[in-house]
């Protein structure tokens, strides 16, 4: 027999959870940028071209949700602390990519590591059971909010 499925309370319950760490996640991470001199939206940026590698600004707009006005102006405040080039595309110079640089290599990397050591500290008093559980579902939570 099939377990019901979770009823409109538990998923009331699981909304407001994950709003509220989505909410401790952001302010522990506007904490940890205050000792760089990115932006919270910098940062962001930042992390796509990280994982992504070099794009467009209209493909940067499109991960970050913001006009391309906007991600414009953030490029180049980003590119004036050496934290990305634009670069012509080597098949279609009428085509600029963001690169990331070094710096915002290294930025990128820290901020990341810290986070993870903020959550490691958090996952202190959970079982490595409990942790793998936990993953899984978020993986497979992130995977079905994906195919939306």
């Amino acid at each position: 027999m099939k377990p019901e499925k979770a009823g409109g309370d538990i998923i009331a319950n699981v909304e407001k959870e994950l709003r509220y760490i989505a909410g401790i996640i952001k302010q522990n991470g506007r904490e940890l940028l205050s000792d760089y001199t990115i932006t919270p939206p910098q940062f962001v940026a930042l992390q796509w071209l990280f994982e992504d590698g070099d794009m467009t600004i209209g493909e940067l707009s499109t991960k970050i949700y913001t006009a391309c006005s906007t991600t414009t102006d953030l490029i180049d405040r980003m590119e004036k602390n050496n934290l990305v080039l634009r670069i012509k595309d080597i098949n279609d110079r009428r085509v600029v990519r963001i690169h990331l640089l070094d710096e915002g290599k290294r930025i990128i990397d820290e901020v990341i590591k810290k986070r993870q050591c903020y959550l490691e500290e958090i996952l202190k008093n959970f079982s490595d059971n409990e942790i793998k559980v936990l993953q899984e579902n978020l993986v497979k939570l992130h995977q079905e909010m994906r195919k939306e």
